[in-house]
């Protein structure tokens, strides 16, 4: 298989502003105590992670009870502009028959409220981002929303630089942490599966 990293590496990752600190604890040793052992303290939404719908819907579902399905499938990457992602941008130039969609933007695209309902419209089951976030600051509570309550799975801080747009396998699911708002992911595209049939 030919397998695409598209995770940033957790202890390397600007936090969020407002986010705790991501650090890193050597516990023990090989020299002192037999082994290497480690300890990491990281906000869950650092570096690349899922949401739960928990983490803008008072009630919503868990991490654990995620639909790991969303997260597993035939994806397509397309890249777009650096900025705001206006309804009309949707409209215009995103896919129609994909049930996941990743977003190719230098980190710097950010879904307005308007596109993220006609992004829900196409009716795809993931969406994820090169972004910290699918909103932007000072406009994050809604377009969250706007996807979780449609119950569309959320992918943020992914690593696209090595991309080129087109059709892939996505494998991405979060890990099992718990009834939490969020977890980190090791997100891999590939391109070559056997398994796989990328004819349309």
């Amino acid at each position: 298989m030919n397998i695409i990293d598209i995770s940033r590496t957790l202890l390397k990752t600007i936090e969020y502003p407002g986010d705790p600190k991501t650090r890193h604890e050597q516990v023990r040793t090989i020299e002192n105590g037999g082994c290497n052992l480690s300890a990491v303290y990281s906000c869950v939404h650092t570096g690349t992670h899922a949401d739960a719908p928990c983490h803008f819907i008072d009630g919503g579902e868990t991490i654990e009870e995620a639909d790991l399905n969303k997260f597993i499938g035939p994806c397509t990457v397309i890249e777009v502009p650096q900025g705001v992602i206006s309804g009309e941008y949707v409209n215009k130039y995103f896919p129609k028959d994909c049930e996941r969609l990743l977003i190719k933007g230098n980190g710097l695209c950010h879904f307005m409220d308007s596109a993220a309902y006609e992004a829900v419209e196409l009716g795809i089951k993931l969406v994820g981002t090169d972004a910290d976030s699918v909103g932007r600051a000072g406009d994050q509570t809604e377009p969250h929303r706007a996807f979780l309550r449609n119950g569309v799975a959320i992918l943020e801080g992914l690593d696209l630089r090595k991309v080129e747009p087109g059709n892939y396998f996505l494998m991405a699911a979060p890990v099992k942490m718990g009834e939490i708002d969020g977890a980190p992911v090791r997100a891999v595209l590939v391109d070559d599966y056997i398994l796989w049939n990328n004819v349309k």
